[in-house]
Protein backbone atom coordinates (compact mmCIF):
# COMPACT_ATOMS: atom_id res chain seq x y z
CA UNK A 1 0.00 0.00 0.00
CA UNK A 2 2.58 2.31 0.91
CA UNK A 3 4.63 2.23 -2.00
CA UNK A 4 1.43 2.57 -4.45
CA UNK A 5 0.21 5.52 -2.71
CA UNK A 6 3.88 7.57 -2.17
CA UNK A 7 3.98 10.46 -4.31
CA UNK A 8 0.08 10.35 -5.07
CA UNK A 9 -2.32 13.83 -5.40
CA UNK A 10 -4.66 13.05 -2.64
CA UNK A 11 -7.72 15.28 -2.41
CA UNK A 12 -9.71 15.11 0.61
CA UNK A 13 -12.54 17.41 1.52
CA UNK A 14 -13.79 17.90 5.02
CA UNK A 15 -10.05 17.49 6.23
CA UNK A 16 -10.04 19.79 9.09
CA UNK A 17 -11.27 17.27 11.49
CA UNK A 18 -12.54 13.95 12.31
CA UNK A 19 -12.14 11.35 9.66
CA UNK A 20 -10.85 13.85 7.36
CA UNK A 21 -8.10 14.81 9.16
CA UNK A 22 -7.57 11.50 10.42
CA UNK A 23 -7.45 10.22 6.62
CA UNK A 24 -5.14 13.45 5.95
CA UNK A 25 -2.72 12.39 8.90
CA UNK A 26 -2.38 8.89 7.24
CA UNK A 27 -2.05 9.52 3.57
CA UNK A 28 1.01 12.24 4.80
CA UNK A 29 2.43 9.06 6.69
CA UNK A 30 2.44 7.21 3.32
CA UNK A 31 4.41 9.74 1.61
CA UNK A 32 1.40 11.01 -0.41
CA UNK A 33 0.79 14.60 -2.16
CA UNK A 34 -2.05 16.39 -0.40
CA UNK A 35 -4.68 18.92 -1.06
CA UNK A 36 -6.94 19.62 2.27
CA UNK A 37 -10.38 21.84 2.43
CA UNK A 38 -12.42 22.89 5.16
CA UNK A 39 -13.94 26.34 6.19
CA UNK A 40 -12.46 26.57 9.25
CA UNK A 41 -8.48 27.69 8.95
CA UNK A 42 -7.27 27.38 12.12
CA UNK A 43 -8.39 24.25 12.28
CA UNK A 44 -7.22 23.72 8.48
CA UNK A 45 -3.69 24.34 9.54
CA UNK A 46 -3.98 22.26 12.50
CA UNK A 47 -4.25 19.18 10.26
CA UNK A 48 -1.07 20.28 7.91
CA UNK A 49 1.02 20.74 10.78
CA UNK A 50 -0.11 16.92 12.00
CA UNK A 51 0.81 15.39 8.35
CA UNK A 52 4.37 14.42 9.27
CA UNK A 53 6.09 13.06 6.51
CA UNK A 54 3.30 14.48 3.28
CA UNK A 55 5.96 15.37 0.13
CA UNK A 56 3.71 18.64 0.04
CA UNK A 57 -0.02 20.35 1.05
CA UNK A 58 -1.40 22.91 -0.87
CA UNK A 59 -3.76 24.06 1.57
CA UNK A 60 -7.88 25.19 0.31
CA UNK A 61 -10.00 27.34 2.78
CA UNK A 62 -13.63 27.51 1.09
CA UNK A 63 -17.20 26.48 1.28
CA UNK A 64 -17.75 23.45 -1.37
CA UNK A 65 -21.54 24.52 -1.35
CA UNK A 66 -20.77 27.27 -3.57
CA UNK A 67 -20.45 26.43 -6.85
CA UNK A 68 -17.70 29.10 -7.78
CA UNK A 69 -15.45 27.39 -4.98
CA UNK A 70 -15.38 23.85 -6.15
CA UNK A 71 -14.21 25.01 -9.49
CA UNK A 72 -11.37 27.34 -8.30
CA UNK A 73 -10.58 23.94 -5.75
CA UNK A 74 -9.92 21.61 -8.86
CA UNK A 75 -7.86 24.60 -10.62
CA UNK A 76 -6.14 25.63 -7.52
CA UNK A 77 -5.07 21.14 -7.53
CA UNK A 78 -4.28 20.89 -10.78
CA UNK A 79 -2.51 24.47 -11.51
CA UNK A 80 -0.31 23.11 -8.23
CA UNK A 81 0.15 19.22 -9.18
CA UNK A 82 -0.72 18.78 -12.73
CA UNK A 83 -2.69 15.71 -11.82
CA UNK A 84 -5.23 13.84 -9.44
CA UNK A 85 -4.89 10.52 -8.34
CA UNK A 86 -7.51 10.17 -5.93
CA UNK A 87 -10.34 12.01 -4.79
CA UNK A 88 -11.32 11.60 -1.14
CA UNK A 89 -15.54 12.80 -0.89
CA UNK A 90 -15.87 13.32 2.57
CA UNK A 91 -17.21 16.51 4.00
CA UNK A 92 -20.41 16.17 5.48
CA UNK A 93 -23.24 17.32 7.92
CA UNK A 94 -26.27 15.79 9.84
CA UNK A 95 -29.34 17.81 11.55
CA UNK A 96 -31.45 15.34 13.63
CA UNK A 97 -35.29 14.99 12.76
CA UNK A 98 -37.94 12.37 11.87
CA UNK A 99 -40.43 13.02 9.38
CA UNK A 100 -42.45 14.46 12.02
CA UNK A 101 -40.70 16.80 13.27
CA UNK A 102 -37.56 17.40 9.73
CA UNK A 103 -38.06 20.65 7.65
CA UNK A 104 -37.61 21.34 3.98
CA UNK A 105 -34.63 23.60 5.09
CA UNK A 106 -33.33 20.75 7.05
CA UNK A 107 -33.79 18.45 3.92
CA UNK A 108 -31.70 21.00 1.54
CA UNK A 109 -29.46 21.62 3.80
CA UNK A 110 -27.96 18.28 4.21
CA UNK A 111 -28.66 17.04 0.53
CA UNK A 112 -26.65 19.76 -0.84
CA UNK A 113 -23.70 19.25 1.27
CA UNK A 114 -23.56 15.85 1.69
CA UNK A 115 -24.86 14.56 -1.86
CA UNK A 116 -24.71 17.72 -4.33
CA UNK A 117 -21.63 18.86 -3.51
CA UNK A 118 -20.04 15.29 -4.05
CA UNK A 119 -22.14 15.30 -8.00
CA UNK A 120 -20.29 18.30 -8.76
CA UNK A 121 -17.02 18.21 -7.25
CA UNK A 122 -16.43 14.30 -9.25
CA UNK A 123 -17.52 15.39 -12.30
CA UNK A 124 -15.17 18.24 -12.45
CA UNK A 125 -12.46 15.84 -11.12
CA UNK A 126 -13.31 12.96 -13.30
CA UNK A 127 -11.34 13.57 -16.37
CA UNK A 128 -8.65 14.39 -14.40
CA UNK A 129 -8.59 10.86 -13.20
CA UNK A 130 -9.20 9.67 -15.70
CA UNK A 131 -6.02 10.87 -16.98
CA UNK A 132 -4.38 8.79 -14.09
CA UNK A 133 -6.65 6.13 -13.89
CA UNK A 134 -7.23 7.41 -10.54
CA UNK A 135 -9.78 6.39 -7.82
CA UNK A 136 -12.46 7.88 -6.01
CA UNK A 137 -13.82 7.11 -2.06
CA UNK A 138 -16.81 8.46 -0.63
CA UNK A 139 -17.09 8.48 3.00
CA UNK A 140 -20.78 7.24 3.53
CA UNK A 141 -22.04 5.78 6.41
CA UNK A 142 -24.05 2.53 8.18
CA UNK A 143 -27.01 4.71 8.27
CA UNK A 144 -27.53 3.97 4.65
CA UNK A 145 -27.27 0.00 4.79
CA UNK A 146 -29.69 -0.24 7.53
CA UNK A 147 -33.04 1.82 8.48
CA UNK A 148 -32.43 4.43 11.80
CA UNK A 149 -35.00 6.92 13.25
CA UNK A 150 -34.49 10.65 13.85
CA UNK A 151 -32.00 11.64 10.69
CA UNK A 152 -34.05 11.30 8.43
CA UNK A 153 -32.62 13.81 5.66
CA UNK A 154 -29.25 12.29 6.65
CA UNK A 155 -30.08 8.30 5.96
CA UNK A 156 -31.69 9.66 2.29
CA UNK A 157 -28.76 11.42 1.95
CA UNK A 158 -26.36 8.44 2.51
CA UNK A 159 -28.22 5.85 0.57
CA UNK A 160 -28.40 8.03 -2.19
CA UNK A 161 -24.25 8.44 -2.13
CA UNK A 162 -24.14 4.83 -2.30
CA UNK A 163 -26.16 4.45 -5.76
CA UNK A 164 -23.93 7.23 -6.78
CA UNK A 165 -21.16 5.26 -5.81
CA UNK A 166 -22.21 2.24 -7.74
CA UNK A 167 -23.76 3.79 -10.37
CA UNK A 168 -20.35 5.93 -11.21
CA UNK A 169 -18.22 3.03 -11.09
CA UNK A 170 -19.72 1.40 -13.49
CA UNK A 171 -19.35 4.53 -15.98
CA UNK A 172 -15.89 4.75 -15.39
CA UNK A 173 -14.52 1.07 -14.89
CA UNK A 174 -13.93 0.83 -18.57
CA UNK A 175 -11.93 3.77 -17.99
CA UNK A 176 -9.79 2.34 -15.40
CA UNK A 177 -10.68 4.56 -12.23
CA UNK A 178 -12.51 2.94 -9.24
CA UNK A 179 -15.09 3.95 -7.10
CA UNK A 180 -15.61 2.49 -3.67
CA UNK A 181 -17.30 3.85 -0.58
CA UNK A 182 -16.83 3.60 3.39
CA UNK A 183 -19.96 3.20 5.49
CA UNK A 184 -18.61 3.68 9.39
CA UNK A 185 -20.64 3.26 11.91
CA UNK A 186 -20.28 5.10 15.18
CA UNK A 187 -16.75 7.16 15.05
CA UNK A 188 -16.43 9.90 17.80
CA UNK A 189 -15.98 13.02 15.86
CA UNK A 190 -17.04 16.99 15.91
CA UNK A 191 -20.60 15.64 14.09
CA UNK A 192 -21.63 13.49 17.07
CA UNK A 193 -20.27 15.81 19.90
CA UNK A 194 -21.93 18.37 18.35
CA UNK A 195 -24.99 16.75 18.65
CA UNK A 196 -25.36 15.66 22.06
CA UNK A 197 -24.66 18.66 24.16
CA UNK A 198 -25.22 17.90 27.64
CA UNK A 199 -22.17 15.24 28.51
CA UNK A 200 -23.92 13.06 30.69
CA UNK A 201 -26.64 12.43 27.41
CA UNK A 202 -22.95 11.84 25.70
CA UNK A 203 -21.56 9.36 27.80
CA UNK A 204 -24.81 7.35 27.91
CA UNK A 205 -24.63 7.41 23.87
CA UNK A 206 -21.48 5.77 24.34
CA UNK A 207 -22.74 2.93 26.95
CA UNK A 208 -25.88 2.48 24.64
CA UNK A 209 -23.44 1.74 21.64
CA UNK A 210 -21.18 -1.02 23.33
CA UNK A 211 -24.64 -3.15 22.43
CA UNK A 212 -25.33 -1.69 19.13
CA UNK A 213 -22.12 -2.65 17.60
CA UNK A 214 -21.11 -6.20 17.55
CA UNK A 215 -17.30 -5.34 18.70
CA UNK A 216 -18.45 -3.49 22.14
CA UNK A 217 -17.38 -0.12 20.78
CA UNK A 218 -17.20 3.05 18.93
CA UNK A 219 -14.73 3.12 16.08
CA UNK A 220 -11.54 5.60 15.52
CA UNK A 221 -10.76 7.59 13.11
CA UNK A 222 -7.57 6.71 12.39
CA UNK A 223 -9.65 3.15 11.41
CA UNK A 224 -11.87 4.65 8.73
CA UNK A 225 -8.65 6.58 7.17
CA UNK A 226 -7.06 3.36 6.84
CA UNK A 227 -9.80 1.85 5.41
CA UNK A 228 -9.59 4.48 2.80
CA UNK A 229 -6.23 4.22 2.32
CA UNK A 230 -6.70 0.18 1.36
CA UNK A 231 -9.50 1.19 -1.45
CA UNK A 232 -7.30 4.09 -2.88
CA UNK A 233 -4.42 1.76 -2.92
CA UNK A 234 -3.12 -1.12 -5.46
CA UNK A 235 -4.07 -3.60 -2.67
CA UNK A 236 -7.65 -2.90 -4.02
CA UNK A 237 -7.01 -3.09 -7.29
CA UNK A 238 -9.78 -5.18 -8.52
CA UNK A 239 -12.51 -3.81 -6.23
CA UNK A 240 -14.94 -1.26 -7.40
CA UNK A 241 -18.44 -0.33 -6.28
CA UNK A 242 -18.26 -1.56 -3.41
CA UNK A 243 -19.89 -0.29 0.01
CA UNK A 244 -16.89 -1.00 2.86
CA UNK A 245 -18.75 -1.08 6.18
CA UNK A 246 -16.33 0.13 9.26
CA UNK A 247 -18.91 -0.31 11.78
CA UNK A 248 -17.79 -3.00 14.27
CA UNK A 249 -20.71 -5.04 12.71
CA UNK A 250 -23.53 -2.78 13.32
CA UNK A 251 -24.80 -3.52 9.57
CA UNK A 252 -25.29 -7.27 10.57
CA UNK A 253 -27.23 -6.40 13.78
CA UNK A 254 -30.78 -5.91 14.47
CA UNK A 255 -30.65 -4.41 18.11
Amino acid sequence: MATSLKDKVILITGASSGIGKATAKHFASLGSKLVITGRNESALQDTAGACKGAVDILQFLGDLTEESVVEELVHKTIEHYGQLDVLVNNAGMVEMGGIETTSLEQYDKTMNVNLRVIYHLTMLAVPHLIATKGVIVNVSSVTSLRAFSGILAYCLSKAALDQFTRCIALELAPKQVRVNSVNPGVVITNMHTSLKEDPKQFAEFLEQCKTTHALGRVGETDEVAKAIAFLASSDSSFTTGAQLPIDGGRHVMCP
